[in-house]
């Protein structure tokens, strides 16, 4: 076994916090005024300072701060920002062509992508995957797809869910604010079940799924759902990991109706919970899979 240093530069940047200025720097400063006569007021900022450089964990603003990227872009750079690999590809694929759109003249890339997806989600059986480019886009084109194949209409998501911020996922989304607010009405059929919460509900798994299983019988009808989309663990909700059983119930009680048990791994995929997707953990197989984030290390794609 080789070790590795963690705190070796990479491409020249030494991956460790260093402040030479106050935070934001006078540099910083002085573009956040350009930005405010120029960018719309709707788009928000965490941290008002400007990045000219990253590598690795490592985020340098344009005063020559060096700050430690616990944001990683919202969870997306999950292999370090410029990847030696994921630069070296870019660089070559950019240097061959653009763009063709997939739907009008193919290419190899995309089926590779396609064969590795297959290859690594859960289960042993004959997959198929196709490509976007957001989070949101791929949870739009999963209920297009859940609710095209059923002939249903009715989606349900769970309390404390974050899906996106699209007019459908806004609707599909817990939180009104600051993700809400002012923006509905929202696409309808769409309903809201209770998360298994273990540090709130004191419940056991099967017995939280049965309470939102009954709740689903008796308020819905099972034969009237399309799709049941949820995190395996929950992002925005506040990281919310349910008690274990609650998600095999969940899936057994899809297959025995017929509903689309669809796992939204736009967060947890991808090695950010120690298997490559959350759903690993108590081994289920959901009927489609969610991806974005830290799937293409900063390039948007899901």
């Amino acid at each position: 076994m080789t070790a590795t240093n963690i705190s070796a530069p990479v491409n020249d940047i030494a991956q460790e916090r260093n402040l030479v200025t106050a935070i934001p720097g006078p540099k910083s400063v002085a573009m956040q005024a350009r930005r405010l006569s120029a960018v719309s007021g709707g788009v928000g900022t965490a941290l008002p300072i400007y990045i000219e450089r990253a590598a690795g964990g490592i985020v340098v603003d344009i005063d020559g701060n060096s700050l430690i990227d616990m944001g990683s872009g919202i969870a997306v750079t999950g292999v370090g920002n410029a990847a030696e690999d994921v630069v070296t590809r870019v660089q070559e694929q950019v240097a061959r062509f653009t763009h063709t759109c997939f739907t009008v003249t193919p290419y190899e890339g995309y089926v590779e992508v396609c064969e590795a997806l297959n290859r690594l989600t859960p289960g042993d059986h004959e997959k198929r995957s196709a490509l976007f480019n957001s989070g949101a886009e791929a949870v739009e084109n999963a209920v297009k797809v859940a609710r095209s194949y059923t002939k249903r209409q009715m989606v349900v998501v769970f309390e404390h869910g974050y899906h996106g911020r699209t007019n459908l996922t806004m609707g599909m989304t817990a939180k009104n604010i600051p993700y809400k607010q002012g923006f509905g009405p929202f696409a309808p059929e769409i309903y809201r079940m209770p998360m298994s919460n273990p540090s709130h509900d004191g419940l056991t798994g099967a017995e939280a799924a049965a309470h939102a299983i009954s709740k689903m019988n008796k308020e819905l009808g099972a034969d009237n759902i399309a799709a049941i989309v949820i995190e395996p663990i929950q992002g925005e909700g506040g990281f919310v990991v349910p008690a274990v059983g609650f998600l095999p119930e969940l899936v057994k009680f899809s297959k025995d109706n017929g509903i689309v048990f669809i796992a939204d791994e736009v967060q947890t995929g991808f090695c950010r919970t120690g298997q490559w997707f959350a759903s690993e953990h108590e081994g289920i197989v959901p009927d489609m899979i969610i991806t974005a984030k830290g799937i293409a290390g900063g390039l948007p794609l899901s």
